[in-house]
């Protein structure tokens, strides 16, 4: 009982420092505030996590464990066919998306406590994309990239249509726009005019 009544407080810091961390950023996210959130005194919420930085590195891997798709140690599961239902996924849930895009945001400054956090799951995830590439398409995809030129590219749309989809939801349909871009990796580039017939255009 005691062990469980743990966990659940563990995870109720957790959840707080979340919310806390999407309202105010890293840097501006304090463990006062969190320990007020879920009635805990500092000196409490030091025995679950003794410093902002452990605490940290909890909240980043649990958001990966809630992610099915962002966890470097399921990458080798991902399907390019599942992926639209993961953009779908996260729509639904904002504060999280809105946790991850300010500490990776953040994560680039120096000696940022993140920054390695994040270079190596975008070095887990690139590999798990590509393999997931391969195994849709095998060496080339239909525009002529392998999938190891392909990976970075897919990522960069995923994280990038979030920010867009946190700062303008109305305007950012992050699942649809997810969608066609992936029809644009299964069609490939349109066809454009022959070189003779395009000189003549200009």
């Amino acid at each position: 009982m005691a062990r469980a009544r743990s966990e659940e407080r563990r995870a109720e810091i957790l959840r707080a420092a979340l919310e806390v961390i999407a309202e105010r950023g890293y840097r501006g996210a304090s463990l006062s505030a969190v320990a007020e959130r879920v009635g805990l005194t500092q000196q409490g919420l030091l025995h679950y996590f003794p410093t902002k930085e452990s605490l940290l590195v909890a909240v980043l891997e649990e958001r990966d464990q809630w992610d099915t798709g962002a966890s470097g140690r399921s990458a080798g599961a991902w399907r390019v066919d599942l992926l639209d239902s993961l953009v779908e996924y996260n729509a639904m849930r904002p504060g999280i998306v809105q946790t991850f895009s300010a500490l990776l945001g953040e994560s680039v400054t120096d000696e940022h406590p993140a920054r390695g956090f994040f270079t190596q799951r975008y070095v887990q995830v690139r590999a798990g994309m590509a393999g997931a590439l391969r195994t849709e398409y095998g060496e080339r995809l239909p525009g002529g990239l392998t999938p190891e030129q392909a990976a970075p590219l897919l990522v960069a749309v995923m994280d990038g249509l979030q920010y867009q989809w946190l700062l303008d939801p109305r305007s950012v349909d992050m699942p649809a726009a997810f969608r066609d871009f992936l029809g644009l990796l299964r069609r490939g580039p349109m066809p454009g005019p022959a070189p003779a017939e395009a000189a003549e255009n200009l």
